[in-house]
């Protein structure tokens, strides 16, 4: 909305307003202000409503560790997707293509991930609720807005944009269709890839980016601090690929009019930070399915466009430390007739149980995931 407003008035002139990535800087405090003003009274709601968590595991141990946490209320996750939201209606320009798809990535799976954690909460208050969405269930809408993504990106890609594939600083650039090039860390070409194939990935990536942040959102700020880093580099990404020249030099896909998604990254960027002021330890509230699933499924959905989605699994290293690890411990126990790898699952448990902290598991995986934040930078660079 201000994009517009100020393009009207200083009637199209290159002012700081047209830098995207100038408008992400803006999204991304504005938001950290919403968040932090709007907090308190959000809470006071969650509250009131008697929205409170329930931690539930299949640990003695841990259910111990964790039972002060009982009543905590949750679906903080609409005070985050709330201010990413207005920010991204105040600084982005949104009749971009992107921007509105991504708009609806964050309402879609924010209705889903509300819809869990309704009916998880309100399992213990009323008889017949059911405990939360089936895990079928919660795929089937994941891979449906997979579909609806891949879909439409690709037809838009196809029909309006163009990528240009340097072949070499002083080489001569080729152009394809856009989503037809997948960029590959530490090789400068890229694969080609099939429109099925594209669907396949974007289905994918887009179901798995989700999961694994909702699996990661299980420790007091472990979540919304390694949100905030993958959202920082894929802020400077999309700056990257919506730029001619800078893609040209860091022989990476230029894709049009994806520099937008730069607000959405600095909008997510802020509103993590700012959902940080009350969510680390001791938590005052916690973001649930409402949050964890829109803001991974918004990380996804921007390496898909950006054709960085080999580089979301750098940068997402601990997203995918914490899916890897359920998905061998769930495989292991199945194929062992009930042995396990790891002490629980998700791996911050595991550690949780070795002796360390809550407080320092969260801080050593927030280094972790800094550390991976900047591989994945350095691997647009070492080419």
């Amino acid at each position: 909305m201000l994009y517009y407003l100020f393009h009207a008035i200083l009637q199209g002139e290159h002012y700081a307003y047209e830098n995207a990535l100038f408008r992400s800087v803006c999204a991304a405090i504005f938001c950290f202000v919403l968040v932090v003003l709007a907090g308190k009274p959000v809470i006071r709601t969650l509250v009131r409503l008697k929205i409170g968590d329930r931690p539930e595991f299949d640990h003695e141990t841990l259910n111990k560790l964790m039972s002060q946490k009982s009543n905590v209320p949750t679906m903080g996750g609409v005070l985050i997707i709330g201010a990413v939201l207005v920010g991204i209606l105040l600084f982005a320009a949104v009749r971009n293509f992107y921007v509105q798809m991504g708009i609806f990535c964050l309402v879609w799976l924010g209705v889903l991930g509300a819809v869990d954690d309704w009916l998880k909460l309100t399992a213990g208050r009323r008889a017949g609720s059911r405990d939360g969405l089936r895990s079928y269930e919660k795929l089937l809408f994941q891979f449906g807005l997979g579909v609806l993504l891949g879909y439409f990106v690709y037809r838009h890609g196809q029909t309006n944009v163009a990528v240009l594939t340097p072949v070499g600083l002083g080489g001569a650039p080729e152009t394809v269709e856009a989503y037809r090039v997948l960029a590959v860390p530490f090789y400068k070409h890229g694969v080609f890839l099939s429109a099925p194939l594209f669907m396949i990935v974007t289905v994918l990536l887009t179901t798995w980016s989700s999961n694994a942040v909702n699996l990661t959102d299980g420790m007091d700020g472990l979540a919304a601090g390694c949100v905030a880093a993958a959202a920082l580099v894929l802020m400077l990404v999309c700056d990257a690929v919506g730029d001619a020249e800078a893609a040209r030099r860091l022989l990476i896909p230029y894709i049009h009019g994806t520099g937008e998604l730069c607000v959405i990254c600095g909008a997510i960027l802020g509103a993590s930070a700012g959902f940080l002021w009350y969510n680390c330890n001791p938590a005052l509230v916690f973001m649930g399915d409402t949050g964890s699933l829109p803001l991974g499924g918004a990380l996804g959905y921007v390496a898909i466009v950006t054709r960085q989605e080999l580089l979301l699994l750098i940068v997402g290293g601990v997203f995918v430390m914490e899916a890897l690890s359920v998905m061998i411990q769930v495989g292991y126990f199945k194929i062992s007739g009930g042995k396990r790898v790891f002490r629980c699952a998700p791996i911050h448990h595991h550690f949780q149980l070795g002796g360390w902290s809550e407080t320092q598991t969260v801080v050593r995986f927030w280094l972790i995931a800094a550390m991976c934040a900047g591989a994945g930078l350095a691997t647009l660079k070492l080419r």
